[in-house]
């Protein structure tokens, strides 16, 4: 591998540790927002189960990628050949197949929330049937790039192993623009429909409320990634440390927000559905409802 390539890989790194930061300190904000509620729902349990389960995913992809550079760089220096023929002969080492297995587990339970929290803004199943298709088709793609990538002597950024991961790739970036797009448009449909005058309804419809709910940075970050990817660039291990962060840290924020009682609940779009049939404006239609009631209701009813 090239110098440009190590140079990624070793700033990805250090980019990685300051993100898993971020991460962590939303987890514990997590944490802390549904410890404060006076009895905790089943639905509240689930989330923590799920913020638990994507960091330690996130985890054992920071800790591999570490464990590489080490061996790498510092273990192994004197290898024959230098670390351009240590990435050539151990790419495909156990540790590093695991770390590819967690970012891909936690690149589908990142879309899963992505899918549901689309439901959830339109408040239609058949909103989400094309991208849950869509969704078992990346599910296949990463088990077989998984696979192939795992083989002796095989690298993830050559042969096989990254003609399948560029269709893997694709398609779940094409999905995560879709569910983007989606969440972004009716939540803008919603802005300009019925104005953004009370506090209650910037709550839903402001810049933040689009980029948190969409995962925004997640599906241009996962776009700066699949460029150079798919043409072989060596720089591309800088963009997909970087976008296998991200998908921690966007459905962890989404939770966040859930829990704080200020997403999206079914109940908001109902409500929202209802002033826009009715003229009103969204403020008057929902100022009798508590942001956190609606949460702990619609969730209750989806669990």
């Amino acid at each position: 591998m090239s110098a440009v390539f190590q140079h990624g890989y070793y700033i990805g790194n250090n980019f990685n540790t300051i993100i898993y930061g971020v991460e962590l300190t939303v987890y514990i904000l997590t944490i802390q927002a549904i410890r404060r509620r006076r009895q905790a729902t089943s639905t509240d349990k689930l989330l923590i189960a799920f913020s638990t389960a994507i960091l330690l995913l996130n985890t054992i992809f920071v800790a591999t990628e570490s464990v590489f550079g080490e061996e790498m760089w510092i273990v192994n220096a004197d290898y024959p050949g230098g670390s351009s023929a240590y990435i050539e002969d151990f790419a495909s080492v156990w540790y590093q197949t695991f770390g590819t297995a967690a970012s891909i587990v936690l690149n589908l339970f990142s879309d899963a929330l992505m899918i549901y929290r689309c439901y959830i803004v339109w408040g239609d199943l058949r909103v989400v049937l094309f991208p849950v298709v869509l969704y078992l088709a990346t599910f296949s793609l990463g088990i077989a790039q998984l696979v192939a990538s795992g083989k002796p002597h095989s690298n993830y950024f050559a042969g096989l192993a990254q003609k399948l991961g560029t269709a893997y790739t694709s398609s779940i970036i094409s999905l995560e623009i879709i569910l983007t797009s989606l969440i972004c448009g009716r939540i803008l449909y919603v802005a300009h429909k019925l104005g953004r005058g009370s506090a209650h309804a910037r709550t839903y419809t402001s810049y933040a409320a689009i980029t948190i709910e969409s995962a925004l940075p997640c599906t241009l970050l996962g776009i700066a990634y699949l460029v150079p990817f798919a043409r072989g660039d060596d720089i591309s291990i800088f963009f997909l440390s970087i976008y296998v962060m991200s998908t921690c840290l966007a459905p962890q924020m989404i939770i966040l927000r859930m829990v704080s009682g200020h997403a999206w609940t079914l109940k908001t779009t109902e409500t929202i559905t209802t002033a826009s049939t009715t003229e009103e404006g969204i403020g008057s239609a929902t100022c009798t409802v508590d942001a956190s009631a609606e949460y702990s209701t619609s969730m209750s009813e989806k669990v």
